[in-house]
Order: C-alpha cells, then sequence, then structure tokens
C-alpha cells in the first residue's frame, strides 16, 4: 500500500501568523482570517487594502475648504455651550443668585471687560468676559443663538476655522469696548454671536443664497442694541465687523487672489484670520496706550 502524500501547509493569516485560515483578499490575494478582513463590493478586502483605498480617496471638502466628515455633530459648538454654562455656574453659586449673579462673585468681578482693568494689565478680561452672563436670561439667550447659528458655521468651515471665527469675533467685540466704551462694565457671548451673524452672512452669499433673511435678523438685533439700555453696541458691532470680515478671508480671499491649489486657498484663509486677529489686538493695545 502506497502511503498518502503529504498535504500542504495550511495558510496562515498574514496579519496572525498563528491562525490557519481559508480565506484571502479578493483585492491582493493574501490569506487573512476573519478579523482582518472587510466586506466589500465584489468579495472582501483585507485591513491594509481598505487603508491604501482610504489614503488614496480624494478627500471631500466643503465650500471654505473644510474637509467634509460623516459625523455633521458640532463638538466644538456643544464645547462653548458647556463652557458659558460652567462658568454661569460658577459665578451663580459664588453670588448664591441666579439672577444677580455678578454680584458678589470672585470671578465675575476678575472677568469682567473693563477696559482700565484691561490697561492696567489684566489682558485675560479680553477674552474671559465672552464667557460672563448677567443673569440666567442672558445665559439662555446667547447660548440659543450660538446653538442654532454655530451648528452651521461649523459645518461649513469646519472645527478648527470655525473656533478661530468665533475667538476672533469674541476678540473684535472687546476691542471695540476696549476703544468706544472704556467706562463701561461688558459681558457676555453677543460679541461672539454677532461675529456668527454675519459668518452666517457670507456664507450664503458663498454658496449663492439669499441672505436677505439673516440680514434682517442682524438689522433687528442691531436696532434693538441702539435702543435698549445696559445693551453693549459698541461689544455687538465689533463682534459683527471681526467675525465678517475674518469669514470674507476664508471663503472668499482665495478666489480673489486665483490661488491655484487647495493649499495654497487654505493658507490663504489661515493669513487672513490671523491678520484680523492682529488687527483686533492692534485695536486694543491703541486703545490701552489712551488710557494709560
Amino acid at each position: 500500500m502506497n502511503p498518502q502524500p503529504p498535504s500542504p501547509p495550511a495558510q496562515v493569516c498574514v496579519r496572525h501568523t498563528d491562525r490557519p485560515t481559508g480565506l484571502a483578499c479578493t483585492r491582493c490575494g493574501r490569506p487573512a482570517c476573519p478579523e482582518c478582513l472587510r466586506p466589500a463590493s465584489v468579495g472582501q478586502h483585507c485591513v491594509d487594502c481598505v487603508r491604501a483605498d482610504q489614503r488614496s480617496t480624494r478627500k471631500v471638502r466643503t465650500a471654505s475648504g473644510a474637509v467634509a466628515t460623516r459625523s455633521a455633530t458640532p463638538f466644538v459648538t456643544y464645547a462653548l455651550i458647556a463652557l458659558n454654562v460652567v462658568v454661569y455656574a460658577i459665578t451663580a453659586a459664588q453670588s448664591r443668585s441666579l439672577t444677580a449673579n455678578e454680584q458678589g462673585s470672585a470671578l465675575f468681578v476678575n472677568w469682567v471687560m473693563y477696559p482700565p482693568a484691561v490697561a492696567a494689565g489684566e489682558w485675560f478680561r479680553v477674552l474671559g468676559s465672552g464667557f460672563l452672563h448677567f443673569g440666567l436670561i442672558h445665559l439662555l439667550v446667547n447660548m440659543f443663538t450660538l446653538y442654532v447659528l454655530g451648528r452651521d458655521v461649523e459645518l461649513v468651515l469646519g472645527r478648527v476655522r470655525y473656533l478661530a471665527v468665533y475667538s476672533i469675533s469674541l476678540l473684535g467685540g472687546s476691542a471695540a469696548v476696549m476703544l468706544l466704551a472704556q467706562d463701561s462694565l461688558t459681558a457676555g457671548a453677543s460679541g461672539a454671536v454677532y461675529g456668527l451673524f454675519g459668518a452666517i452672512a457670507v456664507i450664503l452669499i458663498r454658496l449663492r443664497q439669499s441672505p436677505n433673511s439673516i440680514l434682517i435678523v442682524i438689522g433687528i438685533n442691531v436696532f434693538i442694541s441702539f435702543s435698549l439700555p445696559g445693551i453693549s453696541l459698541a461689544g455687538h458691532l465689533g463682534g459683527l465687523a471681526a467675525g465678517t470680515l475674518a469669514t470674507l478671508g476664508v471663503m472668499f480671499l482665495p478666489e480673489w487672489l486665483r490661488a491655484r491649489t487647495p493649499e495654497q486657498a487654505r493658507s490663504i484663509g489661515v493669513i487672513a484670520l490671523v491678520v484680523v486677529a492682529v488687527a483686533a489686538l492692534a485695536v486694543i493695545g491703541v486703545a490701552t496706550a489712551s488710557l494709560r
């Protein structure tokens, strides 16, 4: 009786050499275990081929050049809302009041926008005041507006540039207060929110949609700022101007300067954001010199 010929050695997974397998990647043909295979339109691909395909696939970008993500969750907007709520909760706890949280709160006193204090070296008030609010109603109005506007702006601009536009708007509002309302005590996210109003208007124009509705809302809010006492008109207009200019720099300036590549367009947008931020800081510097 002739002995049976030896059977060929079993194939093993290329990533897990201790696992025999009868499966293989339909793209590269290498053996792979079930854990290392992913379903494909035809057959199954190993994880290495899947990664290589993802790297070679051209990324989808929004109108501003930001990479479009599958997740539309506005994480930055939620984080900003959470930070504002936390700061308000601290001031309310310190003052033991939901409506008069500015009274008896050390955090509120230390962060509120007061131009002479900024000129004396307390620069943290320039941004810190944007997270303070006079009472619960003030907080709720600003956070609702931030939620409504922020989701769309974040989706179009991308998280990093959205945060940059928000911060520059806040900086622009403080700069206007430093220059035009030097005896006032100012607090609130309104300057940054007005910047988002301007950002939405620019985005709608860039997408060739009618900005009439948002322009009407901006007009109504500016009228209210003029009409009601106790509202920082300078902070609102400064934030509106800074947010509008920053978004113009991202959405339109690359086209105006005839950027040839997406990388060049993104660089121009970043430079525009830096220029607007520096301009706001320059205004603060001029106001500081006048106060001193």
